[in-house]
């Protein structure tokens, strides 16, 4: 049978009202695709060459609400970091407005008939900012460190689970060398990827920062010091890092004059600020010393009717993750869904965030993943009711089951979460929801930096943890793989053989060649996390943001990059 190759829109939430943020409707179709396809920029280059605007060029000034954790692409986990890599370096391709996959420095591209080859042609014009070309080979160096279990990323299972390329889990694995990893420069101008099996999604992943180029020249002559400092990163992006030391809270970067796509950049420069006091960040927004800045909890009531202000979807989905594997009582099934049942979420989005969050009881939030037949993969969030839901008293009843199984009246439980503003506030108000509907529970907070936070859950040392998880490409697989046995983000250490089974179907099984049948097992699988309740679902995030009136062309995306400035102008 002639091996079918699905093309799957990326969706994209753009800047609309509080009340849209909610119920913003997603894109997403899938077709067959010619027995073999070919793209070229011509189209691209023609949008993006827009004429810049009137006056001079001025600098974008942006608040994040966490500091970068790293700058190298292949060691970057957080989106904080992607977003400023993203700033000065490009892949081989982009998203567009509309999320979907562009070509950046990939001039061009073929797909071989059985899916399995992808070739890329990189741009002419495309240089580093030492004035070296891009070639082919920056993206072997780059990827094969990906996947070299010396330097051990986080994000390797990309360029394996996820884009399936060839060797790429044997050399994980360390029974390969990274040499062989299914990725060849044909010449200086000419990648060539090799797959195990087709990818629908596959040109959307190259524009994560995991699959982006390094010089390995460049990358030798620094040394251990690489990316941690204006010296010791190269550009071939929009723009070029020119202030920026590890843990800073300001980061600049310059316009790159020697961008390929140049003409389109109309901003001088990015200047961000780490502010992770709203109270604080409102107040430099107010006094003109930010262009932008989040705001949530009661500051929204204060500005929702300032022009200004808008409410855009990011994406990611909050939620607790116990720790299955080194706390008893949180192996204790009864534990976990009066848990997940204590939990009001409505209360979390409504009263404390107020930036139309949307409660989420699904592994996969909505509004992100449309399936074959175009629908939203999470549009039911009744469908885990019976495992995730309020219900005070369920909630008690399976209390009172687990403490008498475990022989307990009693139990106290800490949980970790950001010493960010909003993770502040979400987790005094599960504290006091746990504690009011469970008799005998006492929830002791910590809070700690993010890097922090996400070390000691990926090392263990937790009983609850408040987290969040961004999707890194628009398939349900962003989320549902997090829960294989041994992924380095499956917190709870949880392990379950029919659901590591079903995702391996749907990876490299023949149920990955059925849309269809891929889809349907992908539900079963995220079903049997809900049914053990290995995750407790909060919300999906949406920022309220201020946005000034002064400023167009910031692009917002769920997916991978959730700001792009390329095309920002500032009057």
């Amino acid at each position: 049978m002639k091996k079918k190759i699905l093309s799957v829109m990326l969706a994209s939430v753009m800047a609309i009202s509080m009340i849209g943020c909610g119920s913003s409707a997603v894109s997403g179709v899938s077709e067959e695709a010619p027995a073999a396809a070919e793209s070229s920029d011509a189209d691209a280059s023609a949008d993006a060459a827009q004429p810049s605007g009137e006056g001079s060029a001025t600098d974008l000034n942006v608040m994040l609400e966490t500091p970068v954790e790293s700058l190298d692409p292949q060691q970057a986990t957080d989106g904080t970091s992607f977003e400023v890599i993203a700033d000065y370096t490009d892949g081989l391709m982009q998203m567009d407005a509309d999320g979907q996959a562009v070509n950046a420095l990939a001039e061009s591209y073929e797909i071989s008939e059985d899916g399995l080859t992808y070739t890329f042609h990189i741009r002419s014009d495309a240089n580093w900012s030492n004035g070296e070309p891009v070639t082919a080979a920056d993206f072997v160096f780059a990827w094969q460190r990906a996947v070299d279990p010396e330097i051990a990323s986080e994000y390797s299972y990309m360029l394996s689970d996820i884009g399936q390329i060839v060797n790429a889990q044997d050399i994980i694995d360390g029974t390969k060398d990274k040499s062989e990893l299914g990725v060849t420069a044909v010449d200086d101008k000419t990648l060539e990827v090799k797959l195990i099996v087709p990818v629908s999604y596959f040109l959307s992943l190259m524009y994560f920062p995991t699959f982006y180029p390094v010089n390995q020249a460049f990358f030798e002559s620094v040394g251990d010091t690489f990316a941690t400092s204006p010296e010791t990163t190269l550009s071939n992006g929009a723009f070029v890092l020119d202030e920026y030391q590890p843990a800073a809270t300001t980061i600049h970067l310059t316009k790159n004059e020697n961008y390929y796509n140049a003409a389109s950049v109309k901003l001088a420069g990015l200047n961000y600020q780490v502010i992770q006091d709203s109270q604080q960040a409102l107040m430099s927004y107010q006094n003109g010393d930010l262009d932008t800045t989040l705001v949530n909890g009661e500051q929204v009531d204060q500005v929702k009717d300032d022009p200004a202000f808008k409410a855009i979807g990011a994406g990611y989905l909050w939620y607790i993750s116990p720790n299955l594997k080194d706390v008893k009582e949180l192996d204790n099934l009864n534990i976990r869904y009066a848990l997940t049942m204590a939990l009001n979420r409505e209360a979390i989005t409504t009263d404390v965030l107020k930036d139309g969050s949307a409660p989420t009881y699904t592994a996969v939030p909505g509004q992100f993943a449309a399936g074959p037949d175009g629908s939203d993969f999470s549009a039911d969030q009744t469908k885990f009711s019976d495992y995730c839901r309020f219900d005070a008293t369920a909630a008690a009843d399976y209390w009172a089951k687990g403490l008498a199984e475990l022989g307990i009246s009693e139990l106290n439980l800490t949980m970790i979460h950001d010493a960010d503003d909003a993770p502040i506030k979400v987790a005094q108000v599960v504290k006091e929801q746990l504690e009011t509907t469970l008799p005998g529970l006492t929830v002791e907070l910590q809070q700690m930096p993010k890097k922090e936070r996400v070390e000691r859950m990926q090392e263990g040392e937790f009983e609850l943890g408040l987290t969040r998880w961004g999707p890194d490409y628009a398939d349900p697989m962003t989320y549902l793989g997090m829960w294989v046995t041994n992924n380095s983000n499956n917190y709870g250490f949880w392990s379950n053989a029919e659901y590591d089974k079903i995702i391996d179907e749907c990876t490299t099984g023949e149920t990955a060649m059925d849309a269809a049948a891929r889809w349907a097992a992908l539900y079963d699988a995220e079903k049997i996390a809900m049914e053990e309740a290995v995750i407790f679902p909060l919300y999906t995030q949406c920022n309220a943001e201020l946005i000034s009136t002064s400023v167009s062309g910031i692009e917002f995306h769920p997916v991978a990059l959730n700001r792009v400035y390329k095309n920002a102008a500032k009057n």
